[in-house]
């Protein structure tokens, strides 16, 4: 293997070996081969010659090699699906992981893997902090993940090929430079990786995206300005999606390093210590290469009197150890009489961390299986109490092991928890709200150590436990993967062994309680006190309701949908077929791309190359509808394609069994400005664009005797701009109740209102709009069809007439600048750190977002008030409305139909009063009523 030349530096040259990569290349690639006890070892082999090749040939003066620990990482929190769905190792493969690791240190080579990150997250930090002391970095693998990180001073070599891959070849790979593949790669998604990515776009047209409008945020930001229907509504439809992915695929350069730069420097391995693995391998002839035929036959004679080492079952699970100065005493209730010392405890200390265990990461269709209280730092319990019970029941004799009975603990604990003298502290507590309803209890007052993170520190980290306990507590925590498993052979925690799942769930309580002590402290220090007590530590009770409460649907009307979707399909297809002259599988790109290309001989215009598949996307057969009938055809069977499954097949399954309702969870700690997130399903992303996705609202539906009210607020982030940049004439305009879109025609254009035609107007609305999510001259000349040069005279009279727009667009770019963050009216900080970033690009969509974000962020400050107020009204007046659905700006309630006159009378203006005196701008609320929420908006 030859080593990679070096610039002039100042540093050290340091290679970093995916390991775990390597793996499964070489098991691949490798025939199998045994050794003597019969364990196979064709990826040890292949990884050990690779490993004594580089270490003999290149000119490494640091190395280490990087492992993934498992597949639990923040991604999984991020998006649970995320490798969800891939299968579990081969069964020979297994032994053959820690093997591979013992090779490491036979070698002397440091083996690094830390939980909760991917190896290619390590590899991403090392690499940045090798640069930054002015070393170079060459990155021993192929994977297309890790091409991210080209840059000057580093480089990938693929060790089969003995290649190196360079800017040209991600080009060659990805049609963008290095600094662009995370964007891609966020469009294109991953189908190994089940990355979502936004449907219908491939790599290619994920390229091109990228090389015109610079990045994904700049993409997103002006998604309205693409000509291409599909590709636009895909985009505006998937733009969360897009953004968690590509938090998926980019790689932590700021993750934790495990071991310093100085312990890889390159050291000699113990002789007799890489002769005893290598013999014990059976691998003779690296002995024969490395140590010599007198190595081989001393090294060879004492593995023979040796036994072979015992193999884990498993990779990673070894212990990591816990630091220190975190003494542990768990242990486990198995009586009342231990239980009520714990309540008497926790009432002595005037506050309890609690932690609930169960069989579901839905809390709606979760199993409670135990509860963790933890007191003071270092002690923690668990309580059993549905161990056994569950499918597969433990090995006990068919006995469950010794536990409380569960109405008895429940009338223990109830008291406890709804004792307003003790505080309450939980991770996540909206979970463990949800799951304890369900047995009567309520948990009340609290705090929240995940929602006191996100006050703190929003934008700059993710807020799970296992995060926070790393950054705050150097606590590495037990994986859920270390007691339950992986893949197929993972049990339900009903089914752990107790002294595991003590470890495991006491110090899921006790971890939240050192974060406690240290976060709630920052508060006050840091002024976030008011944010924190009166708009999201309130929010945990009025969420969690609206999640029991969940939504109902018509099983009949999303049947009907789907077949109808069906039947269309069916038509379309015949349609097609007939159209093409033949018979073939539609969803078969290759097959449609021959159709297209070939039999019919339509232009091809998304191939690049004499060898590459015919691209089939959206894009290419929408520039192709006018040739020929079938590409627009195809696109209206994959409109309808996508509803059926997506939408009118998949809502079906997600129906409750329990309550015949489909409940939603809503994230609380994942946006930077503070707005909520909705998934499984996820409802705010319900199509309502076109006639078609507008029917699955239809599905949505109020029980017979109710209806659903829709309540939203009008235009809220221009009168939020008109407030933040004090332009008087909007705010008097807004005052007025004056059409906002007619007086800006009016001023800009000069055009008196008595005269202002649609289109006029449809232009202001579009620059009033666009101001805010700053859209340039050119999107704004694509969205009302003039030329450039004409939207460019038209933000420039906007700007004249209210210059105060542009003195706020600036103070924020200048305040984001010199802080990092902007504010909120409420006092939130949106963090935006690539203000300060070299690449022209992301600063500029930085930029915008320092515009915006004290817009969209203030907005969800108001609706979360909002909930908060109408949560206390409804139970003061006992008015029989319930919350059931949050979508950005909107609320949707289920009334009955005796009430809703009432409800809209009372709810609307707690909504418009929300802001209380923050805002001189109204806030005007529109309300809606129907039997289905389609009827209702």
């Amino acid at each position: 293997m030859k080593p990679v030349p070096q610039d002039s530096k100042t540093g050290k040259t340091l290679y970093l070996v995916d390991g775990s990569a390597f793996i499964f290349r070489a098991y691949h690639a490798l025939p199998p081969m045994t050794r003597p006890d019969g364990v196979q070892v064709n990826a040890v082999y292949g990884f050990t010659n690779m490993l004594a090749r580089l270490l003999g040939d290149a000119g490494a003066e640091r190395v280490a090699v990087i492992f993934d620990v498992s597949r639990h990482s923040f991604r999984t929190e991020l998006y649970p699906a995320y490798k969800a769905h891939r299968p579990p190792a081969p069964e020979d493969l297994i032994p053959q992981f820690a093997l591979v690791r013992e090779a490491t240190r036979a070698f002397n080579v440091p083996a690094i893997e830390l939980e909760g990150f991917e190896a290619d997250d390590l590899i991403a930090a090392y690499a940045a902090a090798e640069v930054a002391e002015g070393g170079d970095v060459v990155i021993v693998s192929s994977d297309k993940d890790l091409m991210q990180l080209i840059r000057p001073g580093v480089s990938l070599l693929d060790p089969m090929k003995n290649k190196t891959i360079g800017p040209a070849e991600v080009v060659e790979k990805f049609g963008v430079p290095p600094e662009k593949v995370v964007d891609v790669q966020a469009l294109m998604g991953d189908s190994t990786d089940n990355v979502p990515g936004v449907p219908g776009i491939g790599q290619k047209t994920a390229a091109e995206l990228i090389n015109t409008y610079g990045d994904l945020d700049t993409l997103l930001a002006r998604a309205e300005e693409i000509k291409q229907p599909k590709r636009r509504q895909a985009l505006i439809d998937n733009a969360e999606l897009a953004r968690v992915s590509r938090e998926l695929v980019r790689l932590r350069e700021d993750a934790p390093l495990p071991v310093a730069l100085p312990d890889l420097d390159k050291r000699a391995p113990d002789a007799e210590v890489l002769k005893d693995f290598l013999a014990t391998q059976n691998f003779r002839s690296l002995l024969s290469k490395l140590v010599g035929p007198e190595g081989v036959k001393l090294a060879t004679a004492r593995a023979a009197a040796t036994p072979a080492p015992t193999v884990p079952a498993a990779p990673g699970t070894a212990d990591v150890p816990k630091p220190a100065d975190a003494p542990r005493n768990y242990g486990l209730v198995q009586s009342l009489d231990r239980l009520h010392h714990w309540i008497a405890r926790a009432h002595a200390v005037g506050l309890v961390a609690v932690d609930t265990e169960t069989t579901s990461l839905s809390a709606n269709a979760a199993d409670l299986v135990g509860v963790s209280l933890a007191v003071t730092p270092g002690e923690a319990c668990y309580i059993p109490l549905g161990h056994g019970a569950a499918k597969g029941e433990l090995d006990l004799g068919n006995a469950r092991p010794e536990q409380i009975p569960l109405a008895e603990a429940i009338a223990a604990l109830k008291p406890l928890l709804a004792d307003p003298t003790v505080l309450k502290i939980g991770q996540n507590l909206k979970y463990d709200m949800i799951v304890l309803a369900q047995h009567g209890l309520t948990i009340a007052p609290y705090d929240d150590t995940m929602l006191l993170s996100y006050v703190l520190d929003g934008g700059k980290h993710g807020h799970g436990m296992d995060e926070l306990a790393d950054r705050h507590l150097g606590i590495t925590t037990i994986s859920y993967e270390e007691v339950c498993g992986k893949g197929k052979k993972q049990i339900s925690f009903a089914e752990v062994p107790l002294d595991k799942a003590l470890a495991y769930a006491a110090e899921d309580a006790d971890v939240t309680l050192r974060l406690y002590h240290l976060l709630k402290a920052r508060l006050l220090i840091e002024r976030q006190v008011h944010l924190y007590e009166t708009i999201e530590r309130p929010l945990p009770t009025v969420i969690s309701a609206m999640e029991q409460e969940g939504a109902m649907l018509d099983r009949n009307r999303l049947k009907e949908l789907s077949a109808d979707f069906g039947a269309r399909m069916a038509v379309l297809e015949s349609q097609i077929h007939a159209a093409a002259g033949e018979v073939f599988n539609i969803a078969s790109p290759k097959q449609l791309g021959d159709i297209l290309f070939g039999k019919l001989g339509l232009t091809d215009q998304g191939k690049t190359s004499k060898t590459e598949n015919f691209s089939t996307a959206s894009d290419v057969l929408e520039g192709l509808r006018a040739a020929h009938p079938v590409p627009g055809l195809v696109l209206d069977y994959r409109q309808l394609a996508k509803l059926k499954s997506t939408y009118a097949d998949a809502l079906l399954e997600q129906i409750n069994p329990r309550t015949g309702r489909v409940h939603t969870s809503y994230a609380l700690a994942t946006t930077t400005t503070g707005r909520l997130s909705s998934s499984d399903p996820n409802l705010q992303n319900i199509p309502i664009r076109t006639e078609e996705g507008r029917k699955i609202r239809e599905a949505f539906v109020a029980p017979a005797g109710s209806k659903l009210i829709s309540i939203d607020y009008s235009q809220i982030e221009l009168r939020l701009l008109a407030e933040v940049a004090g332009i008087d004439a909007l705010k008097d305009a807004f005052a007025a109740g004056v059409d906002i879109h007619a007086l800006t025609a009016s001023q800009v254009f000069e055009v008196p209102l008595e005269t202002m035609d649609k289109e006029t107007r449809r232009k202001a609305k579009a620059i009033n709009f666009g101001i805010i999510y700053g859209m340039s001259a050119f999107g704004l000349a694509q969205n009302i069809g003039v030329s450039q040069g004409q939207a460019q005279a038209f933000i420039r009279a906007y700007f004249e007439r209210y210059p105060g727009i542009r003195a706020y667009m600036d103070r924020m770019k200048a305040l984001a600048k010199e802080q990092q963050f902007v504010t909120t009216l409420f006092g939130r900080r949106c963090w935006v750190p690539t203000i300060l970033d070299k690449n022209a690009a992301r600063r500029a969509f930085a930029e915008r977002q320092a515009i915006n974000a004290p817009l969209q962020g203030t907005a969800a400050d108001i609706m979360k008030r909002a909930m908060i107020q109408v949560s206390k009204v409804l139970a003061e007046t006992k008015l029989p409305a319930k919350p059931l659905l949050t979508v950005h700006d909107e609320l949707v309630f289920e009334v009955p139909d005796a009430h809703v006159d009432d409800a809209i009378a009372t709810l609307r203006p707690v909504m418009e009063q929300a802001a209380g005196s923050v805002l001189s701008v109204p806030l005007i609320c529109e309300a809606g009523v129907g039997q289905t929420w389609a009827l209702a908006h």
